[in-house]
């Protein structure tokens, strides 16, 4: 990275001769007119405003976007371009307020920015106010900044005024004409680099369009392909793909995978946009396959119950093929996947080295397609009792895990007998659909703290409607409530891995136990 400094001057000339440039991957001019003036502020007062970061290089993007209003002209030839990875808001400010050679578009939001003459001076307060076209202003108030850098215009402005505002505006002017602009340099080649820096600097901030910077950079000639894409987003939101940010970044790395071999949006950039558009197809039934694959065979029925979304990369390329043909495989196969997915989740593979371990899941899924040696699900895990003492916490890989893992165990509703719909419980996902089987006011009024009430194995699915008729009822008193008698309650409690002796109002011994069949269960489903 290298650090250089701009006058405002050398900021103008840049973007006027085409050297400055905007990516068509950044977003639009967003700042509201108070934003502005208070950033001349900050420069007329010397306070810190932030560096710009530009992305310097010799081959111009197919795509840009104009800067605010302005449409930029061609650069000149050999020119270096500089594209605007950060900054872009006030680099925008900067050139609107100042330049005097472009005409841009009418622009309603805008308005010319003025020096208050009779400001105060109070550092909490602005020298600096945006007045609209049409407003009345009083010229031996408010000084335009705008002629500060056309010496004609300039002279014109300062004409009426007294000989100390005269002074006062010179000052202005010299201070604006050797303000330094910090600027941060990347210079490099390598589009995978830049497009890394820039999904770091704006990850807080507007999530990155991957699809838009795929157009910029390769793929601007063939937009019916990103329609493609967003096609198959839109169909697969009902699983939770929607918008951009992380589900679309998933969804590419999908592709990527298939066609790569390696996870990851940036390992598109490196591929002609026909070449996808032609295997596309592929692409959709391998997507699909996975999803239908986690639907049925492991009650994934929504992306934010997959414990590491990753894992839906190797999967996806065990099901891509071309339309017309498909993947033909027996129940040894179908149990290594499910034995995969079990594994994974409880040793936690995907929570470090996401890349690595992923390519290697690539790998061994592409060999186990194809009938070589594979050593996909050979993956050491030993499923403890305690690993459901964990805190319950929606959202956690470990929550996640344990809530499928409930869910394949046929759960049924502790007070009806009847079978949970997954689908409608499962898709909501939230706490409501989980509660204490031990109540947790019970268990307070006993003297047990919060941290070993809300563990996973004193969880089950109870609904709030169910919940709230236990209370904070002792589990003795409330177990008569519970569905039918015998074999059904049996069978009933069986599916939330209980037993009838378990509602003896002994917590320590309850917990155990269950977790103890928690434990058993999920080795079962690992073998």
């Amino acid at each position: 990275m290298e650090y250089q400094h701009y006058s405002i001057r050398k900021v103008l000339d840049s973007v006027v001769s085409g050297e400055i440039r905007i990516p068509a991957f950044q977003r639009g001019f967003v700042w509201e007119m108070d934003r502005v003036a208070y950033l001349l502020d900050s420069i007329y007062k010397g306070y810190p405003f932030g560096s710009l970061l530009f992305w310097r290089t010799r081959q111009q993007l197919t795509t840009e976007r104009n800067l605010g209003t302005f449409t930029l002209p061609k650069p000149q030839v050999d020119y270096p371009i500089d594209y605007v990875l950060d900054g872009q808001q006030r680099l925008t400010s900067i050139f609107t307020v100042f330049q005097t050679e472009l005409t841009g578009e009418a622009n309603p939001d805008w308005a010319d920015v003025y020096f208050d003459l009779e400001a105060t001076g109070n550092p909490q307060d602005s020298f600096f106010v945006a007045i609209p076209e049409g407003n009345e202003c009083d010229k031996n108030r408010y000084f335009p900044m705008n002629v500060l850098f056309d010496s004609v215009k300039y002279r014109a402005a300062t004409e009426h005024l007294r000989p100390e505002q005269t002074a006062l505006i010179d000052k202005l002017q010299e201070k604006f004409k050797e303000v330094a602009i910090p600027i941060q340099l990347l210079k490099s080649e390598d589009r995978s680099i830049v497009a890394i820096v820039f999904e770091r600097i704006n990850h807080l901030g507007v999530a990155l369009d991957t699809l838009q910077l795929l157009s910029a950079w390769t793929w601007s000639e063939d937009f019916d392909l990103l329609e493609k894409f967003r096609e198959l987003r839109d169909e697969l939101s009902d699983f939770g793909f929607a918008g951009v940010g992380d589900d679309a970044d998933l969804v590419l790395s999908c592709v990527a995978g298939i066609l790569t071999g390696e996870p990851g949006a940036e390992k598109l950039l490196g591929l002609n946009g026909a070449d996808v558009r032609a295997q596309f197809t592929t692409v959709e039934n391998g997507i699909r396959g996975a999803i239908d694959f986690l639907r049925t065979q492991l009650k994934v029925v929504h992306l934010k119950l997959l414990p590491y979304p990753s894992m839906l990369v190797p999967l996806a390329v065990f099901f891509a093929e071309p339309d017309g043909k498909e993947v033909v495989y027996g129940g040894p196969i179908n149990r290594s996947i499910k034995r995969w997915f079990w594994r994974t989740c409880f040793s936690a593979r995907y929570a470090s080295q996401t890349r690595k371990t992923t390519i290697n899941d690539i790998e061994q899924m592409r060999r186990l397609k194809t009938g070589q040696p594979s050593t996909f699900d050979n993956i050491e895990v030993t499923v403890d009792p305690s690993f459901f003492r964990s805190s319950f916490r929606i959202g956690a890989a470990a929550t996640k895990t344990f809530v499928l893992l409930l869910a394949n165990n046929d759960p049924q509703s502790l007070l009806s007998g009847k079978n949970i719909d997954l689908d409608k419980v499962l898709q909501r996902y939230n706490r409501s659909e989980f509660h204490h089987i031990y109540p947790r006011a019970y268990l307070r009024d006993m003297g047990v703290v919060d941290a070993n009430i809300n563990v996973l194995g004193n969880f089950c699915f109870i609904s709030a409607a169910e919940n709230k008729s236990i209370g904070r009822k002792r589990p003795s008193a409330y177990v008569t409530e519970l569905v039918g008698q015998d074999e059904a309650r049996v069978t009933t409690l069986a599916s939330a891995f209980c037993l009838a002796s378990d509602f003896n109002d002994d917590y320590d011994s309850f917990l155990t136990a269950r977790c103890g069949r928690l434990a058993e269960f999920a080795t079962r489903l690992s073998i």
